[in-house]
């Protein structure tokens, strides 16, 4: 379990006692804990083995993963694969998830914009995220954007300030990092910041292979 929450209890009650991966995926499709479902396609939850060594949690569905039901699969997805395999990491070996597991967005015509999801929505759905966190067994942990870090910490942190510092959670290391979206967002900075992304992930690894020696 990562932090408990003081305010309402938001998803829990949806959260099932039978827990897998799949069983959580299939009852956060009949999620109300906050208003976030009411215009998403679906619940988008994790992908990956439950043994995977390092675990990715970012920060919401964008709209790609909205309509196809899997994270990461839209433009930041082609990134973070990008920049795992620049920092050696295979893709095999790693659980991709989301904070969030709905789609916040605006409409504007026939395109959906995202939205970042309020410290409410993200409190709302911390449930999901720990009932994952509860079945996976890996023990590094990286935390993709702001809101990844509050859904884990319970608290926001700044990412340039917190990078390459692993901080715990329970047995648990958790790196602080950018999500990747940030990459296609940064303009003359999307060097600077992927670099940086890649630095994280390698850090990240290391300390996966720390684990599994000691």
């Amino acid at each position: 379990m990562t932090w408990a929450r003081e305010a309402s209890e938001g998803a829990q009650p949806y959260v099932p006692r039978s827990r897998s991966i799949t069983t959580l995926a299939r009852a956060a499709n009949g999620c109300k804990g906050c208003p976030l479902f009411a215009d998403a396609t679906q619940a988008v939850f994790g992908h990956g083995p439950k043994d995977a060594p390092l675990i990715l949690v970012g920060e919401q569905p964008g709209d790609q993963e909205d309509r196809q039901g899997h994270p990461f699969v839209g433009p930041a997805g082609g990134v973070l694969w990008s920049c795992l395999e620049q920092a050696g990491i295979e893709r095999s070996t790693v659980f991709a998830t989301n904070a969030v597991k709905h789609f916040k967005h605006q409409d504007r015509g026939k395109r959906r914009l995202h939205q970042r999801p309020t410290a409410d929505e993200i409190d709302a759905c911390h449930p999901w995220l720990a009932a994952e966190l509860d079945i996976l067994q890996g023990q590094v942990v990286v935390a993709l954007g702001a809101t990844a870090v509050r859904g884990l910490l319970g608290r926001p942190l700044p990412i340039a300030a917190n990078r390459s510092k692993p901080i715990g959670l329970g047995d648990r290391s958790v790196i602080i990092t950018y999500h990747p979206s940030a990459v296609l967002r940064a303009d003359d900075r999307a060097a600077e910041i992927r670099a940086a992304l890649v630095d994280d992930l390698r850090l990240a690894q290391s300390l996966v292979e720390q684990v599994s020696v000691s």
